[in-house]
């Protein structure tokens, strides 16, 4: 919550900025729940099992999954060290266009009014 006004701050001052919520259980807390009430946050909710809004994580546990897949580790700690050092190695302009393009499904999930779409055109 502190980071969104030193990050976000034209958001923050209208108060137009939104939590996209999916549905993963930890967040099914009564504390979770109340936060945007507390905070007059509108909540984006995700749809359930829809890919067209998968979040942006999951494209780090693709890359990971794709560098790690048929490798065998000798030690727990060699399993940590490379779960570690591989989302690191994955460039900054690759989380950025990741996010651009979640940003764009969530647009036309939007124009389209929750209703499913395929490829480029709405």
């Amino acid at each position: 919550m502190d980071a969104l006004p030193r990050k976000r701050p034209e958001l923050w001052e209208n108060r137009t900025w939104m939590l996209h919520h999916n549905n993963a259980p930890a967040h099914a807390s009564l504390f979770i729940r109340s936060y945007p009430g507390k905070y007059q946050t509108s909540v984006v909710f995700h749809l359930p099992y829809s890919s067209d809004l998968a979040t942006t994580d999951s494209f780090v546990f693709l890359k990971l999954k794709t560098t790690l897949k048929g490798r065998r580790f000798q030690t727990i700690e060699e399993i940590q060290e490379n779960a570690i050092r591989e989302p690191r190695a994955i460039k900054e302009s690759a989380f950025q266009i990741t996010f651009q393009q979640w940003k764009k499904r969530w647009e036309r999930c939007i124009a389209s009014r929750g209703d499913c779409f395929e490829g480029d055109s709405l």
